[in-house]
């Protein structure tokens, strides 16, 4: 728990007891309560999640969620962390409140890290239909070098970001390096909050010129 959690539940506390005191109604309490709280995860927690841009204040927020395995996930990864990848996935996947198929995302994430491709399969197979299972999904045709039916099975992903890293990936395996930037350019340029965090820090490390030309 950081220091703006701690104060928001102090003064949560505060303010239910003066209220209490003060005769209040506690539906209207619990009311307001439960309002502050809903603007508090969405300013704190939904909004650099999901919207943020700006990759120092992503970097910020994601190096102080330590004690938030389902968010330092990103970062650990992002940043090639093995040791607290291993240790933020292993406490993920033995949370008994998980879904099977939340923990297939997190076995995703992993075997992707890992370039462990049975791991990955495995984790397909379990995780629910959405764009992210699309995505891995593709990510296995190209890794098994079937690069046009990889092109022909992202077609049906909505989010841009994950078209424009996958054929960034594509065009990486048929060495065309223009092609690449390009792709992985408009990709960081569609993403917002942890996933740009996370595009960012790969065109880093494996997509900027100097590294296609190595």
């Amino acid at each position: 728990m950081d220091r703006r959690e701690l104060f928001y539940y102090v003064a949560v506390f505060i303010y239910t007891l003066l209220m209490l005191w003060n005769d209040q109604s506690i539906i209207l309490v619990l009311g307001i309560v439960l309002f502050t709280t809903l603007i508090m995860f969405t300013i704190h927690i939904i909004y650099p999640m999901a919207w943020e841009t700006r990759l120092d204040r992503l970097d910020a927020f994601l190096r102080s969620k330590q004690h938030k395995p389902y968010i330092y996930i990103f970062y650990a990864t992002a940043n090639r962390m093995d040791e607290e990848v291993e240790q933020t996935i292993e406490k993920l996947m033995n949370n008994t409140t998980a879904s099977k198929s939340t923990k297939a995302n997190y076995q995703a994430v992993y075997g992707l890290y890992r370039n462990d491709l049975f791991t990955l399969r495995k984790a397909v197979r379990e995780m629910r239909r959405s764009d992210y299972r699309t995505y891995y999904e593709t990510i296995l045709l190209v890794e098994e070098g079937n690069s046009e039916r990889a092109r022909a099975h992202l077609a049906s992903i909505k989010k841009e970001w994950m078209r424009f890293a996958l054929l960034a990936e594509i065009e990486r395996r048929l060495n065309h390096p223009e092609q690449v930037a390009e792709y992985a350019a408009r990709a960081v340029h569609a993403s917002r909050g942890v996933n740009r965090y996370l595009m960012t820090k790969e065109v880093e490390r494996y997509y900027t010129k100097e590294q296609l030309a190595q």
